[in-house]
C-alpha cells in the first residue's frame, strides 16, 4: 500500500468534507437572513457560483465571495428559484394530502409523484446551469428541461444523488443542519460540470456551437 499516496487523498476528502460543511453554512445562513423566502434564491445561486468555482479550483474567499454573489443575483435568482421551489412545495403537500386518503386517491398521489419526479429531474441542472451559462433568465427551465430529456443516463445518476442525501439525511437527521444542502449542491454541481463539458465536446465534434 501506497502509505503517502492514501495520505493525500485522506487529506483531500477531509478538504472537501470541511468545504461541503462550510457550504452548507452559508446556504443556510444567507437564507436565514433573507428571511428564508427572500434569502432562498440569491443563496441558492450563490452556493451553485461557489462550488462551480471549487470544482474548477480557484481559490476565493468564501463568505466574502458568497455575500457578493448574494448581493449581485439577489432579484434575479429569487425570479428564478422561487417559482421552482413554490411549485415542489404544493406538489409535495399534494402528495401528502393524496397518501392519507386512502386507495381512492391512488391515481392522483401517482401523477402527484410523476410530477415531482419530473421537477426534480429538471431542478437538478437549473443551478449548474445558471452558475455555468449565461442565459436569458426565461431560457433556464427550457434548457434543463431539454438536458433532463436527453441525457437520460446522467439524469438517473442525478436522481440517484439526489435520492441517496435525502435518504441519509432522513436516517440521520442531525446531518441536515450540517452538510447535506452543501454536500447536494456542490456533488450536483461537480457532476454536472461534467455532463456539460461531454455535451459541448459532442456538439462541436458535429459542428455545432
Amino acid at each position: 500500500m501506497n502509505h503517502p499516496a492514501m495520505s493525500i487523498r485522506l487529506q483531500a476528502a477531509c478538504s472537501e468534507l470541511i468545504w461541503a460543511v462550510q457550504l452548507n453554512l452559508m446556504w443556510i445562513v444567507f437564507t436565514l437572513a433573507g428571511g428564508v423566502i427572500g434569502g432562498l434564491g440569491p443563496a441558492t445561486v450563490a452556493a451553485y457560483t461557489l462550488a462551480r468555482r471549487r470544482a474548477r479550483n480557484e481559490s476565493f474567499h468564501g463568505w466574502a465571495e458568497f455575500w457578493t454573489v448574494y448581493r449581485r443575483e439577489f432579484v434575479r435568482a429569487s425570479l428564478l428559484v422561487l417559482p421552482v421551489a413554490a411549485l415542489a412545495t404544493v406538489l409535495v403537500g399534494n402528495y401528502l394530502y393524496f397518501a392519507v386518503q386512502g386507495p381512492g386517491s391512488g391515481a392522483l398521489r401517482i401523477v402527484t409523484f410523476a410530477a415531482l419526479l419530473v421537477l426534480a429531474a429538471v431542478g437538478t441542472y437549473i443551478g449548474p446551469l445558471y452558475a455555468h451559462y449565461e442565459l436569458p433568465l426565461w431560457g433556464y427551465i427550457p434548457k434543463a428541461s431539454l438536458l433532463a430529456l436527453t441525457r437520460p443516463a446522467s439524469t438517473v445518476l442525478l436522481l440517484f444523488a439526489l435520492w441517496a442525501i435525502a435518504y441519509v439525511t432522513a436516517t440521520v437527521p442531525v446531518l441536515a443542519p450540517l452538510i447535506s444542502v452543501g454536500a447536494w449542491i456542490y456533488l450536483n454541481t461537480w457532476l454536472c460540470l461534467r455532463f456539460f463539458q461531454e455535451n459541448e465536446a459532442r456538439l462541436h465534434s458535429k459542428g455545432n456551437s
